[in-house]
């Protein structure tokens, strides 16, 4: 009964400082930022996605992310159709009391402009896809460059996840460390608004082994439910394993942990806008990925 009390307490105590800690203004003020028209709807290689990246950086300075040799920025190419296209990658890290890793990850970009909409809007804002995640992404930073965690967190937003998770590629096979020390990917992919208050993790079937931490966050509350799923064969097109960067990971055998809402009526459309995001949920969806993270940081070797 004691140890049972002691983990309660230790929930709690996560809990509440989770939430006493997350800016939920900076945590709204960057969703409505990155899909702000001025960004041009982030597609790779565009004018939007350079703008997206100046915002991104200075956000990386401002909260004192640490960089790679001297650059949060790393281009690489790929083929989309009969075009090559530079992509960018931007990460950095907060050193922890170990050198094994966790890379949180999210991409910036997302479709650019649409033609011919006949004068009406033409702009793919990608609100929730994926301006949610990476406002989740650097909610996370702000916390850990107050809180030293127990792994060294690399902090990685991503780009060309739209033509084929070309970012988390690119930077797989150019790891700014190597892979054998990265213990756990944590990708956020649409986590701005449910009309159910759920956010999925999917994962737990390809490594149950990390369950517990799952379990750890769903035992501390709160009005958005965190379920399991989306990750079986039989589920179809309903199985989320290849539909984001997390993919990347698995396939070298790395153990992630993939954050995501279902679709909804405004996924890859233009009415995916800031408009749409449900500021209560999104705040308590990045406190659940937060929960997660910290009790993966203090289990995992």
């Amino acid at each position: 009964m004691k140890i049972f009390i002691h983990i309660l307490l230790l929930l709690v105590a996560v809990a509440t400082r989770a939430q006493s800690t997350l800016d939920s203004s900076q945590l709204i003020k960057d969703i409505q930022t990155l899909s702000s028209d001025k960004y041009e709807g982030r597609m790779a290689g565009s004018r939007g996605s350079r703008q997206a990246q100046f915002y991104l950086i200075s956000r990386f300075r401002e909260i004192g992310l640490q960089p790679y040799h001297n650059t949060f920025e790393y281009p690489f190419y790929f083929q989309h159709g009969a075009k090559q296209i530079m992509g960018t990658n931007l990460f950095g890290f907060i050193k922890g009391k170990s050198d094994a890793v966790i890379v949180i990850t999210a991409h910036y970009d997302h479709l650019g402009i649409a033609a011919n909409t006949g004068g009406k809007d033409s702009i793919y804002n990608g609100a929730d896809d994926n301006a949610s995640g990476v406002g989740g992404l650097l909610a996370l930073m702000a916390y850990y460059k107050q809180h030293q965690p127990q792994h060294t967190l690399i902090f990685a937003a991503l780009d060309g996840e739209e033509e084929g998770l070309q970012g988390a590629k690119a930077l797989l096979k150019q790891p700014p460390v190597p892979v054998e020390k990265i213990r756990l990917n944590i990708n956020m992919d649409m986590i701005g608004r449910n009309a159910k208050n759920e956010l999925y993790v999917c994962g737990l079937a390809q490594f149950p082994e990390l369950k517990p931490y799952v379990d750890a966050a769903v035992a501390t509350g709160g009005q958005v439910k965190l379920l399991s799923g989306h990750d079986r064969k039989e589920e179809g097109a309903g199985n989320w394993l290849n539909q984001s960067d997390h993919y990347e990971f698995y396939k070298l055998k790395i153990p992630f942990l993939y954050f995501g809402v279902e679709d909804h009526p405004d996924y890859h459309q233009l009415s995916d806008e800031f408009s749409r995001i449900e500021p209560a949920f999104y705040h308590q969806a990045v406190l659940k990925v937060l929960r997660v993270v910290e009790s993966a940081d203090k289990g995992i070797k």
